[in-house]
């Protein structure tokens, strides 16, 4: 036995006595029932039964949730012969398919309010045609060994990105559509096509068969858009430089010249126009390019991209070898670890000219008239950037390394000079370029908290060239993330370059808040807002109502007030405005219904728009049995939110086994009263075996305001475990059928973190751990992360102590079959190596643990064999050890 102790409970007693726990508060003690009840047991299976329940129940999914399109696209139909008045074009799974396809549904012009109008989806592409090229769904068929990411189903820089947006599906992922043209760019099967539908040319019928742009390069073309410019002009990015072509003519050109393509990394450290690991995963910004809107004409045709050059020099290689007999190769990768070294980075210009004839005559690179570090003295990171609508300026939003300061920034396209290896000529480009011409500051942002990145900025067109006006939203000002209407003066004077960079800095003549209040508007991870500025409106999303809600609001931006809900209570809705403001598309759902996407017209009078209502239809959803949510007010001070999920088979009397589910970090909001998807599923299917389960948003998750988030700062993982302890506490209190006496608290990332501390303080309360990926030492995380909520090692050295589950093993109970820790092998957000060195020092303390290993896997599990199996052993270690 591993325990010297005659009892558990007497083992876990002195285990934590001899490690230095405190004892827990009364009220996070078991609770002791008059009646004592009697348990409720979970049938047992063997693991052939347990996996049959597994390949059952994920083949509910599929149903209700693969279905639901995305990446709407409204085009106004602008002939008055049909019957329709938009085309609306997405992505989404047609019926008998599992890969993702370019997909549209025409709109009436008329409906019968007393029917229910179901819209039909059409393939827009040739279905035979895109099968035969795309991922179809018989690679999924595949045996496991074939179905890997390293035989050819992805290039390595598609399956690296696909963990960076946690993709899961198959086929087409994006697009990329030019208005007035009616052109349509998307990649698939490592290459890139095009076709036509809409814009002059009016819309197309019949599906179409996408044309293959055929190129030169070797490797996969990544990132592609279309020039806004001139549409027959496509960019990409090729070997980690940024090219043109054209799709008329099949000419291309590689306009930066970073990469020089060598199997060494340590040798070939720049790239162009790519975002780097960091931003791509703490800061949600995948591209590293950006086409002017505009071009102009000197004769010629001139285009501009703005673009990120990044070098890696000093940023620490990862080795991550694969595991696989037939292969033993070695993956490097660029990581930077908190504390450590970022990469160099700066902002640089491409130009080209084209003649007539769509000819490419010449292509410049341009660069900064004095280096990034001179022009911007401690900026860390480019968060953001683009173009201001007309193409006049370029725009930044450029961060610290603490993430507490942020600037927003115009750079005119003058500020950027030839790059030449000659000095003399350097100097004269420099000395050419007007004394006006600098950089101008137009916001900031300081907080001691942290600096939440999102996508909301909305420049109007400039009526005066000395002002700027534009639609931000800020979360520091309140604590509230909130849109505000600002005009900010754009400094005139000459500039100096050994002058201050806050010498850029441009006073706030206006600064007006068009929303307020303790509740947030949506802003990262994508959120954008939609602005009319012919009836001065701006919608946008917002849990004004609900924490636990999303709705689209309207609220008058010239003369801020009434703030007007759109969209059906009860649901949580993600939305997309039609261009001429006429209609909405609403992807909704609640704990009960899966998604569902409806069309909504908004009608009523044009004399007083921010009133006219949505008219909508519903459809019917599947049978699901959903959660309960649930609040509560916490010792804290806050009110916390939870979702129960109840055993199907309840008995009265009975106590049933409880699994906490938890993710507990921030950016993240576990429950909200939204259909919960297919990786909630396998908590339905837990409590159709006969478990509670319970998940619980403490302080440190999203949506709650800046100080509810910042609970954590510079101490994660010493405040979340309270709150999901004092949650369990109150759903046993107050439903009765918690058996406190076995509780499992499992989550995956950050969750698989809280897993491990939760053994580790609470090992009275959880009888069981398992933790998914877990982050078991915060010194080996990245910087975009880690610094943002921690600070940096040298300047909080207790936090990442305390916070550093590796380094309290010796507290974890002696009893074995209380631990089962899982990693993806190839995992190169959480690395093995922190479940690696957990491992050791377990050893080292001589701790009992189980150990599954995916070997293929990364961050997240993609292989569907993989994830049946993930699924099979938590089933099968709860219903043996809980």
């Amino acid at each position: 036995s591993w325990a010297r102790s005659q009892n558990e409970v007497d083992c876990v007693a002195r285990a934590e006595e001899m490690a230095g726990v405190e004892s827990l508060p009364e009220s996070a003690e078991v609770v002791e029932m008059d009646d004592t009840p009697t348990p409720f047991y979970v049938e047992k299976h063997s693991w052939d039964g347990v996996r049959e329940i597994i390949h059952s129940s994920r083949k509910y999914p599929g149903i209700i949730i693969n279905k639901a399109p995305h990446d709407f696209q409204f085009i106004p139909k602008h002939d008055d012969s049909g019957p329709h008045s938009h085309r609306v074009y997405y992505l989404g799974m047609s019926y008998g398919s599992r890969e993702n396809s370019l997909l549209y549904s025409e709109i009436p012009k008329k409906i019968r309010k007393e029917a229910l109008l179901l819209l039909s989806w059409k393939q827009m592409l040739d279905h035979f045609q895109v099968r035969r090229t795309l991922y179809t769904v018989e690679y999924l068929l595949f045996p496991l060994s074939q179905a890997t990411p390293h035989h050819g189903m992805y290039s390595r820089e598609e399956e690296l990105l696909r963990e960076r947006k946690r993709l899961g599906t198959f086929g087409i992922t994006s697009y990329d559509y030019h208005r007035e043209s009616g052109l349509f760019l998307f990649q698939a099967s490592n290459s890139l096509f095009h076709c036509r539908d809409g814009g002059k040319n009016g819309f197309n019928i019949s599906p179409m068969k996408p044309v293959e742009i055929k190129t030169q390069c070797s490797g996969p073309r990544m990132d592609p858009k279309i020039c806004p410019g001139e549409p027959s002009f496509i960019s990409f990015i090729n070997n980690n430089d940024l090219w043109i072509g054209n799709i008329e003519t099949g000419e291309e050109k590689r306009l930066t010249f970073c990469h020089k393509g060598l199997a060494n990394v340590i040798e070939d450290p720049k790239s162009a126009g790519v975002a780097t690991f960091v931003i791509q995963e703490e800061f949600d910004r995948f591209t590293g390019y950006w086409w002017c809107p505009t071009g102009t004409e000197e004769g010629v045709k001139i285009y501009y991209l703005l673009y990120e050059e990044v070098d890696e020099s000093d940023v620490e290689i990862i080795h991550v070898t694969s595991p696989a007999l037939e292969e033993r190769k070695a993956d490097a990768y660029r990581y930077p670890r908190t504390g450590s070294k970022n990469p160099k980075i700066t902002l640089k210009l491409s130009e080209f000219r084209v003649d007539n004839q769509g000819k490419i005559l010449k292509t410049e690179d341009k660069e900064l008239v004095r280096p990034f570090e001179v022009v911007f003295p401690g900026v860390e990171y480019i968060a953001r950037a683009g173009w201001t609508k007309d193409g006049k300026y370029a725009w930044a939003v450029l961060l610290d390394r603490p993430q507490q300061r942020l600037h927003l920034v115009l750079l005119p396209p003058a500020l950027f000079i030839p790059v030449t290896k000659d000095e003399n000529e350097r100097l004269k480009f420099v000395e050419a370029v007007p004394e006006n011409v600098h950089p101008h500051i137009i916001y900031e942002e300081v907080t001691d908290i942290w600096i939440n990145v999102h996508d909301i900025f909305y420049p109007f067109v400039q009526t005066k060239d000395e002002e700027i006006s534009f639609i931000w939203a800020n979360e520091s000002q309140t604590g509230f993330c909130h849109l505000y209407r600002i005009t900010s003066v754009l400094n005139q004077g000459c500039y100096r370059w050994g002058q201050q960079y806050n010498d850029f800095k441009c006073p706030i003549k206006e600064e007006i808040a068009l929303t307020c209040g303790e509740w947030e508007v949506l802003a990262r991870h994508g959120s954008r807002i939609w602005v009319n500025e012919a009836t001065k409106l701006v919608y946008f999303q917002a849990t004004k109502d609900t924490p636990l809600e999303h709705h689209l609001y309207v609220v008058d931006y010239e003369v801020p007030g009434e703030i007007v809900r759109l969209t059906k209570p009860g649901y949580s809705h993600s939305c997309s405005v039609s261009q001429n403001f006429d209609m909405f598309i609403s992807h909704y759902s609640n704990v009960s219904i899966p998604p569902c996407v409806h069309v909504y017209k908004l009608v009523g009078s044009d004399e007083d728009p921010l009133r006219k209502e949505p008219e909508f239809w519903a459809s019917c959803p599947p049978d699901y049995v959903p959660p309960e949510i649930f609040d509560f007010p916490s010792r804290c001070g806050f009110k916390l939110y939870g979702m129960l999920y109840k055993p199907h088979n309840m008995q009265p009397g009975r106590r049933h086994p409880t699994v906490l589910f938890v993710y507990g970090g921030p950016q993240v909001q576990l429950v909200n009263n939204s259909f919960k998807g297919i990786k909630y599923l396998r908590l339905n299917t837990l409590a159709s075996l006969g478990y509670a389960v319970v998940v619980i948003d403490g302080r440190g998750s999203c949506q709650r305001g800046l100080l509810f988030e910042g609970a954590l700062k510079n101490k994660m993982g010493q405040v979340e475990i309270e709150d999901q302890v004092e949650g369990l506490q109150w759903v046993a209190e107050k439903y009765g059928f918690i058996d406190l006496n076995r509780v499992a608290i499992h989550g995956w990332s950050y969750g698989g973190f809280l897993s491990l501390m939760g053994l580790i303080h609470k090992p009275k309360v959880f009888k069981v751990a398992v933790a998914g990926a877990p982050v078991t030492v915060w010194m080996a995380y990245d910087t975009g992360y880690t610094e943002r909520y921690m600070d940096v090692p040298e300047s909080n050295h207790q936090g990442y102590e305390a916070g550093s589950v590796a380094l309290h093993v010796d507290k974890l109970p002696n009893e074995p079959n209380r631990l089962l820790i899982l990693h993806g092998f190839l995992d190169e957000n959480v690395h093995f190596f922190h479940t690696n060195f957990l491992v050791s020092q377990l050893i080292r303390a001589g701790k009992p643990y189980q150990l599954q290993i995916y070997p293929n896997e990364r961050h997240s599990i993609r292989c569907p064999e993989s994830g049946e199996h993930y699924e099979i052993m938590l089933l099968h270690f709860l219903q043996e050890y809980l």
